[in-house]
């Protein structure tokens, strides 16, 4: 699959957490250890949140490890809420429209996993995506439909009813068509005061997500440890897998759950999908 990262909290340099932990987010795209491949070299993305309104966003097909202009940009980028995503694909092109996150308005979107039997339900769930957003999906992947359907389904307002409600159509239209488990994967989606994180799948086996304990508490366990003490006090990462070499600094976010982060707030609730209001209508 994939291995994505998101940072809230007060601004720091990109490159911070993208190069200098160990097993980094840019490291874990060669060397994966808890993902469904090792190597995640089919291109990468990174969005970020600045003073200037709307999210910058920066695709390449170049694997993260061997692009010398992510670096670059990655030392001189200063950001309080930002994701980053290094693909490994499956069933789609590798080219930029295909690479996450995802970007509408002031929104990030990125995923980590797939909807099984996609083919056979693609056409069902594209027709649910309202009218005035069907012109902004320039991609082929199952994570920019699921974004999109998310806003058709009111992420603006309420993003974890929204993504419960987009992951409910898509469990329903693939029930319809006989698959067995049509979701898997986690979620992140952020508006730059706050992000939200999912973590579910349809079999309940869901792929992994890790957050970073409260600065307070890892200042506690390490003391010497300077990154530590720069950091702000609400400062969060929510990862694939761990990164750093700080043992307790993680915990697994739960299964079936939803969280949110930002601006001094974090919480963690259970997640479950729910069909629309407005079922699609599914040929039989």
């Amino acid at each position: 699959m994939c291995r994505w990262l998101a940072y809230t909290g007060a601004p720091v340099l990109i490159e911070q957490a993208l190069y200098t932990p160990a097993h980094s987010l840019i490291d874990q795209s060669l060397h994966a250890r808890l993902g469904a491949e090792t190597t995640n070299g089919d291109g990468f993305g990174l969005g970020w949140y600045d003073a200037e309104g709307p999210p910058g966003v920066f695709h390449s097909i170049e694997p993260a490890w061997n692009d010398q202009n992510l670096r670059e940009l990655a030392a001189h980028i200063r950001s309080h809420m930002f994701f980053a995503h290094v693909r490994a694909a499956i069933g789609s092109a590798v080219q930029q429209t295909n690479c996450h996150p995802f970007r509408h308005g002031p929104w990030l979107f990125m995923h980590n996993g797939f909807i099984d039997g996609l083919d056979a339900i693609r056409r069902d769930l594209v027709l649910a995506v309202d009218e005035s957003l069907y012109p902004a999906m320039k991609g082929q992947t199952d994570t920019e439909i699921l974004f999109y359907l998310s806003l058709t389904l009111g992420l603006e307002d309420n993003p974890r009813e929204a993504v419960a409600r987009a992951i409910g159509l898509v469990e329903d239209c693939g029930s319809r068509k006989g698959v067995k488990y049509p979701f898997q994967g986690t979620i992140a989606t952020a508006n730059g005061d706050q992000v939200w994180a999912f973590r579910y799948s349809t079999e309940g086996r869901s792929r992994s997500l890790y957050v970073s304990r409260d600065v307070h508490t890892l200042r506690e366990l390490y003391p010497q440890r300077a990154i530590l003490r720069d950091i702000s006090d609400d400062a969060r990462l929510i990862v694939s897998e761990p990164i750093g070499d700080l043992p307790g600094a993680w915990d697994e976010v739960p299964e079936s759950s939803c969280g949110v982060a930002g601006r001094g707030f974090a919480q963690l609730e259970p997640f479950a999908p729910r069909l629309p209001v407005r079922v699609v209508a599914v040929p039989g």
